[in-house]
């Protein structure tokens, strides 16, 4: 199954994938290869373990029919984010997370079931009336946080774009027991890398390697979904229309 993927993580040093931090944390350095520079190399054949973990999950959830939460808060991502969750019909979060969004479901399902009905109308409202919601900023913003999302159901797993800047959703999910990978790169805080089921220790700043992590997620999605059952089709778990 992976004979395809291992051709695309082969190009993980041209993506500058190994860089990693001047000082980095005491809880990464069994996934260092050693410094250069004074800057922390990190171990691709360790990248690629933790990678091929990480598939082997996303793949079990697949095949059972479960889905996953694609959560980044980078915006130089959220293209990449955003075509890899409608390749794979998965739930993203491309802006900030939203404090109690997995630890305070029943609120947020009404929140959520509230901004979707609202922009269902607001999709068919004359263009030149508006309204009242028009003139909070903040509810727009909030509106964006929920337009990736796919499902009410709790997920089955996180995959964690940027993990020093989601410390709140690792701290959430782990409160659940979902389980969670996550790109770590040098520099994580040792309380935060102990949070993540499946860390996979890389150069989070490198676009190249991001594109290509989102592109193995895809194609590992895609492969477990073609070996659904003809005759069964994938439970609908609360899906919007």
């Amino acid at each position: 199954m992976y004979n395809s993927s291992l051709l695309v993580i082969q190009e993980l040093l041209s993506t500058n994938a190994y860089l990693g931090h001047r000082m980095p944390s005491s809880g990464l350095q069994g996934y260092l290869y050693g410094f250069r520079n004074e800057m922390a190399i990190i171990n691709l054949e360790k990248t690629l373990i933790c990678l091929r973990r990480a598939c082997n999950l996303i793949e079990s959830i697949i095949r059972a029919k479960g889905h996953f939460l694609l959560v980044n808060t980078d915006p130089e991502y959220n293209k990449i984010v955003q075509q890899m969750a409608k390749r794979t019909n998965q739930s993203y979060i491309n802006h900030k997370w939203i404090g109690g969004f997995l630890t305070n479901r029943k609120h947020m399902k009404n929140v959520q079931k509230h901004f979707q009905n609202f922009s269902a109308h607001s999709k068919f409202k004359d263009a030149s009336t508006s309204s009242p919601f028009d003139f909070f900023p903040h509810f727009r913003k909030m509106q964006k946080c929920f337009e990736g999302i796919m499902t009410y159901d709790i997920p089955d797993c996180l995959v964690i774009i940027n993990a020093n800047k989601n410390s709140m959703a690792i701290l959430e999910a782990n409160q659940l027991q979902i389980p969670i990978v996550s790109l770590v790169d040098s520099n994580i805080s040792n309380r935060l890398q102990k949070l993540i089921t499946y860390p996979i220790p890389v150069n989070d700043d490198s676009i190249q390697f991001v594109y290509l992590f989102c592109n193995l997620i895809t194609k590992t999605v895609i492969l477990s979904q073609s070996a659904w059952p003809l005759s069964r089709k994938p439970l609908s778990r609360g899906r919007r229309p």
